[in-house]
């Protein structure tokens, strides 16, 4: 398990939520992503590209959201990322059960393109139907 602690470093979290600044985001609500189940971990990440992704693929109505978040504890590498699809972490994408304080939003960022959206929907539901969860704790 790589832990991590990078002081300075500016997190984000995308999401559909409606959060406020001092609002704290926590593990045991139901997960953005795959079946929905309750969260063991929380995810955010020092790059606006991964954050993006989190914000555009969340599940739900809501308006897509990135915060800037700071987390309360320890923070390890997103295995899901990390150890299948880019080694060495350059998504700069982690994990935690320690909760994330909302200091702030990111009110003006650009999304992929429709045509990006559809072909990540896509493969998402192709491992989906593989029986492969996005999330796998």
């Amino acid at each position: 398990m790589n832990t991590t602690s990078k002081e300075n470093a500016i997190y984000y979290h995308g999401t559909k939520a409606d959060l406020k600044t001092g609002d704290l985001i926590e593990i045991g609500f139901s997960s953005n992503y795959g079946t929905k189940r309750k969260a063991k971990y929380i995810y955010l990440s020092a790059t606006l590209e991964a954050a993006t992704w989190g914000a555009e693929l969340a599940f739900g109505e809501g308006k897509e959201r990135i915060y800037m978040v700071e987390p309360t504890g320890p923070i390890e590498d997103d295995p899901n990322l990390t150890d299948k699809k880019f080694p060495g972490n350059p998504t700069k994408s982690y994990r935690s059960q320690h909760p994330f304080k909302v200091i702030g939003e990111v009110t003006e960022w650009t999304g992929h393109s429709e045509e990006q959206l559809k072909t990540m929907k896509e493969h998402l539901e192709k491992l989906k139907q593989q029986g492969i969860e996005a999330i796998e704790d």
